[in-house]
């Protein structure tokens, strides 16, 4: 009977060693298959609305200073396949949103580092330029932002840092060929104390020293949807009419029209039945005041209680056509390398990538 059963066994261990044998080598032989047949690149989405129908992206902003989405923590590589994607879907314009957010900066400011900034491990502002350079694009320096603003409410505060900033940064990178412009880095949604003042002062500075590059300016409307980032309320019930918008950016845009060129909205505070008329708006406060009228169109989604994941592709399309209609200059948005880079760190931004230039048959 112990024989019988030590046979038994034997011939159980080896039935089964070579039962797994075959599963393994039938893994290994439709492996290659599978991988092959992963993903077909000639199929498209059938779209059922008419393709490239609104206003091309053309600028970004980059956020190396962020406080309210995660850093990928990119070396100059990946920057430089960023780049590289950007290029390929016609962006030509790179904007760096802020040079400095309270303690962290992005260039080794010797004023910031004596009012006790930390010291950056590469010079950002450098190597921007420099791949600005490489792929044929303008560059906008967004100005300093201590935090002040943000802390009291009056934008004046931002005015003394940044009169050393400007200074600092022209005589030490004005001489890149893709140093294009000016980014004010201040936001604001209504008639904001000390913003008038503000904004023609650092917009006047900037343009003083650099010969008259373009400035713009990046605001949000007072929308429904512009609540605080930390808020868990996804909208909010004393949204700004458009009458209301009309008549305190009338007032902003006449006190700052001789030193800022472009304002471009943040698009994503109000609702989607709303961007035809606060576009148009924003349009014709523009011509009035000699300005150009951009869109910055977010690709991040506002519509979510999870701060925040890249926009779904309708949203986005939604907005681009809208601001085709309303007749804009430019379309930037924010910001690409987050929401819309195939080699984000949310693996959603590259199928957003994929769906935007299928739209526009890049």
């Amino acid at each position: 009977m112990e024989n019988n059963r030590r046979d038994f066994l034997k011939q159980a261990a080896v039935a089964g060693t070579a039962a797994m044998t075959g599963v393994f080598a039938s893994s290994c032989q439709r492996a290659p298959e599978l991988v092959e047949n992963s993903i077909d690149l000639s199929i498209d989405s059938k779209l059922i609305v008419p393709k490239g129908n609104a206003l091309q992206l053309s600028g970004t902003f980059v956020d190396e200073i962020s406080h309210d989405i995660p850093h990928q923590n990119w070396g100059e590589r990946e920057w430089d396949l960023d780049f590289q994607h950007m290029k390929a879907i016609g962006i030509d314009t790179v904007i760096m949103i802020r040079s400095g957010y309270r303690k962290f900066i992005t260039y080794p400011s010797k004023y910031l580092l004596n009012k006790g900034c930390y010291m950056p491990s590469v010079d950002l502002v450098d190597m921007y330029l420099r791949l600005c350079d490489k792929y044929g694009m303008k560059f906008y320096f967004g100005l300093y932002d201590s935090g002040e603003y943000w802390d009291t409410g009056d934008l004046s505060y931002e005015i003394e840092h940044n009169k050393y900033v400007i200074d600092e940064v022209w005589a030490t990178y004005g001489h890149y060929k893709s140093f294009g412009g000016w980014y004010i880095s201040g936001e604001i949604s209504r008639a904001t104390k000390g913003a008038i003042a503000a904004f023609h002062s650092m917009g006047k500075q900037c343009k003083d020293v650099s010969g008259g590059l373009p400035t713009f300016i990046s605001p949000w409307i007072d929308g429904k949807k512009a609540v605080m980032a930390a808020s868990s309320t996804l909208a909010k019930s004393d949204a700004v009419s458009v009458e209301e918008h009309e008549r305190e950016w009338s007032e902003i845009f006449d006190g700052i029209k001789d030193v800022v060129d472009a304002c471009a909205f943040q698009d994503g505070h109000i609702d989607y039945n709303e961007l035809d008329a606060f576009f148009t708006v924003n349009k014709k406060l523009a011509d009035k005041y000699g300005m150009q009228c951009w869109t910055n169109a977010e690709t991040f989604d506002r519509d979510m209680p999870i701060k925040f994941l890249p926009i779904k592709f309708d949203k986005l399309r939604l907005k681009l056509e809208a601001a085709k209609r309303a007749g804009f200059d430019k379309a930037i948005t924010f910001e690409f390398s987050h929401f819309m880079s195939p080699q984000s760190a949310y693996l959603q931004a590259g199928h957003l990538y994929n769906r935007y230039k299928e739209y526009f048959n890049l």
